[in-house]
């Protein structure tokens, strides 16, 4: 007997619904195997992860980008990365430098 693709559909519908539900229990199942293995031999993200950086171990280094155009008309600056707001977009860029 050929089924229906309205048929079909939600036979994939409660598919999908029993594999998501598959996934779930299966993660939590091996969070929880983790974590026990973590807390039993007093691991660390390093111990885990080794060569990935925790946040708190390296500091980025941000650097602020100076202005090298300023709109005379509002005193908006743009440091000339990215793209080009609307008050210099397509328009010869010397007379915008600040010196």
């Amino acid at each position: 007997m050929s089924l229906s693709y309205k048929e079909l559909l939600q036979k994939r519908e409660a598919l999908e619904r029993e594999i998501t539900q598959a996934r779930q229990n299966e993660i939590a199942s091996a969070v929880t195997k983790v974590r026990e293995l973590v807390a039993e031999y007093g691991l660390t993200v390093q111990d885990v992860f080794p060569g990935r950086a925790t946040k708190s171990s390296v500091a980025k280094s941000v650097s602020k980008v100076v202005a090298k155009y300023r709109d005379p008309a509002t005193g908006q600056t743009w440091t000339g990365r990215g793209k080009a707001p609307k008050w210099i977009e397509g328009k010869d860029r010397s007379p915008f430098v600040i010196s």
